[in-house]
């Protein structure tokens, strides 16, 4: 028997005698509603088979451990994903937003398609069912809901819409999900995401790779043109930003790219930009290891034009949210008393409108004829030096003492050119050649560094023997390093 007709059997059997919530049909019409919506996306079984069986878990006895035997590993873990933590015993109204931000966690960093499309037809058919209600009977309809606040709802729609909008967007489903989110809560989207939106359809294959990034690849498109394509860890609105800040940044004379917009590159999106015969600094030093003093000096002033740069708006966020969200979930879920005394210094840092980068090395500045032009800006933000000085010590000292195989994999050069790079950088930026000066400062920024890697080690679903003794070494060193700093203040 087919996958997809074992799954139904399976299914009915489970969900036999029981009703949805609205209008009181029968429970097996909502799964299967749901795997039509995902054969409208896609032909992969599995993924229309998880459609039929994503509830079984979270509403009938039906176990992961039982679906993963009948039906294969990649189908439960896909049922997995839409399969909320009930925290029994405790009441649904209570815990309904905590339930929803865990999963929304999941759907926002999965990489299989697949669970986006299951998550996207899911939700459709949810709201389908909504939409018809609310037609007829308004605003009563939220009392039938645990939740009763319909702006609760709304932002988890919105937020579902936004998670799955860089791959699906092009789909009937997705328009179709977006069409009744505006229906309800008129102006949530703007009516160009009701609308199919066609861009230029480009290829990288064949072209040379030139900078690689976490949030994707640069390649040369051709002797005038760069294209960064986008990874799957984004979302639409992360491409659209970067893109806006890039104009916004231009127009207040930092050294930025000029971007031509969105183009598709296969089932994802990049943004394109004009580079002139231009290579990322990484990209100079790897092949001439031997000037890293002279790109250490490009970097440095690179910096000393961005933190000299004050914001002329308010569309760029204030980067001390960040580290704070650095300290809270990497050194907050082990040590709450050393968590406490970094916040404070955080809060101690005075409100600036002063512009940082976010994401500042060697990769994210590339040269054209010999000017340096800033690229991957969708961290920019408002704040202290002391962000972007964290981001380099984790590029060039974190980074080759925690994964030494990153740092060559990434930028192209050795551990010990990093280490010049670096020390080189603080001197310029700094000004001095006093060695016990940039090591003060450089403990400002380790301390910063330090715990936004132990944030990334805490976005893990489970830890490795390794992870664990990472957190420990990590901790270990910013306790040390708390001893000294005092402030983050350079």
């Amino acid at each position: 028997m087919y996958l997809l007709e074992e799954a139904i059997i399976y299914a009915t059997g489970k969900h036999r005698g029981k009703k949805r919530k609205i209008k009181a049909t029968p429970y097996i019409l909502h799964p299967i509603e749901v795997a039509q919506i995902i054969s409208t996306m896609t032909d992969d079984e599995e993924v229309i088979s998880a459609g039929v069986l994503h509830d079984v878990v979270e509403d009938t006895d039906g176990t992961l451990d039982e679906i993963r035997e009948m039906f294969g590993e990649r189908v439960a873990v896909l049922v997995a994903s839409e399969t909320e933590d009930k925290y029994e015993g405790v009441d649904k109204a209570a815990t309904w937003k905590r339930r929803k931000e865990e999963s929304l966690w999941q759907l926002k960093n999965c990489k299989d398609t697949g669970v986006k499309m299951l998550w996207l037809a899911d939700k459709l058919a949810n709201i389908r069912n909504i939409a018809g209600y609310y037609n007829e009977h308004g605003e009563g309809i939220w009392d039938t809901f645990n939740q009763k606040d319909p702006e609760m709802h709304r932002w988890y729609y919105k937020t579902v819409a936004e998670y799955v909008e860089f791959e699906l967007n092009r789909t009937g489903a997705y328009k179709e999900f977006i069409n009744h989110i505006n229906f309800i809560w008129p102006g949530t989207f703007g009516s160009e995401k009701e609308r199919y939106r066609r861009y230029k359809e480009v290829s990288v294959e064949g072209c040379p790779l030139i900078g690689r990034g976490a949030k994707g690849d640069v390649y040369r498109y051709d002797d005038e043109l760069i294209i960064k394509v986008y990874n799957d860890n984004n979302t639409y609105q992360d491409v659209e930003r970067e893109i806006a800040i890039s104009r916004r940044a231009f127009v207040m004379g930092l050294p930025t790219a000029i971007s031509f917009g969105i183009v598709s590159v296969g089932r994802g999106y990049g943004a394109m930009f004009e580079l002139v015969n231009s290579h990322t600094v990484s990209w100079y030093i790897s092949s001439d290891p031997e000037r890293v003093d002279e790109y250490a000096k490009i970097m440095a002033d690179v910096a000393h034009v961005i933190h000299g740069t004050e914001s002329d708006s308010d569309d760029f966020p204030d980067s001390s949210d960040t580290l704070r969200d650095w300290v809270k979930k990497g050194v907050g879920r082990d040590d709450e008393e050393l968590e406490s005394q970094l916040l404070a210094l955080i809060d101690a840092m005075p409100p600036t409108d002063h512009m940082v980068h976010g994401d500042l090395h060697s990769g994210n500045v590339m040269l054209q004829n010999g000017e340096p032009i800033l690229v991957d800006l969708d961290r920019m933000a408002t704040g202290h030096p002391i962000v972007d000085l964290s981001l380099m010590y984790m590029s060039y000292i974190a980074f080759p003492e925690e994964k030494p195989g990153e740092v060559e994999r990434f930028m192209g050069f050795s551990c010990e050119t990093a280490h010049k790079l670096y020390r080189s950088f603080m001197g310029y930026y700094l000004d001095t050649e006093d060695e016990e000066e940039i090591r003060r400062v450089s403990n400002k920024a380790a301390i910063l560094c330090y715990s936004r890697i132990l944030r990334q080690i805490g976005k893990k679903d489970e830890l490795s023997d390794k992870d664990i003794a990472s957190k420990q070494r990590l901790l270990e060193k910013i306790r040390k390093l708390s001893l000294e700093v005092d402030s983050l203040i350079i």
